[in-house]
């Protein structure tokens, strides 16, 4: 089932998403509380309004599929990083502590933006990315699960924009990414439950699906999900470890390689420009849909003060 949040004549709605159109469900619904009473009640409550009026889905802007409490991204693949490292920290190959264990940072869940909705340049960027990647949405509450604990509620499509020169400096300070990658995560068109998306596993439990990312309709990068270091319930389970995990909690797979993103290209010496606004970016994800971002020109502001160096005295 394909969970919605959209906006109608100045009305946020939850619905189910069949062909061109949306289910409204009702008023006080919301896809967080669905995931939140679990995937068995959500599929019923969903299934209750399939046999009543639709809206097209050209009349509505479509949110955010839910409003993630907390969201993670991971760095799962390691293609990325192969040519992410040559690009924005200027080193070469993987570092031996990225097999080790997953990665990831907590990004803005303020941030979030809808499939079809405009991203403004960050302001003083002028190195603008896409990043291609696939999220889980955690299915319930737990604490140092095992893989084999973890529930996975669904899975939508998730582009971490990416502001590369402040990544930049960020990273040389080994803080970070933070401001980097503050502005803006599109998420969509849709949360698609997870038991719509099982009969792509693999041998080794991870989804065979395809990715694939354009600018401007010429496209730019294409990879398997499989192609992940780890699976989304090994993800999951490490991000339990020690603390908790909630039920609406948004895990980003990271960046598929073979041209996921623009840092990634330039790395392996690729000469293609920055985004700028008029670009527009579309992704689509095998089994779970396109999400398609015109970028637009971002506020302009006053270059930020630099730190005013200290003489460390002791005393007053």
């Amino acid at each position: 089932m394909r969970f919605a949040t959209y906006s109608l004549d100045g009305e946020v709605r939850a619905g189910v998403v069949v062909g061109d159109g949306v289910h409204p469900l009702p008023p006080d619904v919301t896809v967080l509380g669905l995931v939140r009473a679990g995937l068995p009640a959500a599929l019923e409550v969903g299934s209750s309004v399939l046999s009543g009026p639709s809206v097209p889905l050209h009349r509505v802007r479509l949110l955010p599929p839910l409003e993630p409490p907390t969201v993670r991204d991971f760095v799962a693949f390691e293609e990325h990083v192969e040519g992410v490292v040559a690009s924005v920290s200027g080193g070469s190959g993987v570092v031996p502590e990225w097999y080790e264990a997953p990665t990831f940072y907590f990004t803005n869940p303020y941030a979030l933006l809808g499939a079809f909705d405009d991203v403004p340049v960050p302001p003083g960027s002028r190195l603008f990315d896409f990043e291609l990647e696939v999220a889980a949405v955690v299915g319930r509450d737990g604490s140092s699960l095992t893989p084999d604990e973890v529930e996975i509620f669904g899975y939508t499509v998730l582009n971490d924009w990416s502001a590369r020169d402040l990544q930049r400096r960020e990273m040389k300070v080994q803080l970070g990414p933070a401001k980097g990658k503050d502005s803006a995560t599109t998420l969509g068109p849709w949360l698609v439950t997870a038991d719509e998306l099982e009969s792509y596993r693999d041998g080794d439990g991870f989804l065979e699906l395809d990715l694939r990312v354009s600018v401007n309709g010429t496209e730019i990068g294409q990879d398997l999900l499989s192609n992940m270091g780890w699976p989304f319930e090994e993800l999951v389970s490490y991000a339990s470890r020690g603390t908790w995990v909630r039920a609406g909690d948004v895990l980003g797979s990271g960046t598929c390689g073979n041209g996921g993103c623009l840092a990634e290209l330039w790395g392996r010496g690729r000469e293609l420009p920055p985004l700028a606004a008029g670009d527009v970016v579309e992704m689509t994800v095998e089994g779970i849909g396109t999400i398609r971002n015109t970028v637009v020109a971002g506020v302009e502001l006053p270059p930020v003060r630099a730190a005013r160096p200290r003489p460390r005295k002791r005393k007053r």
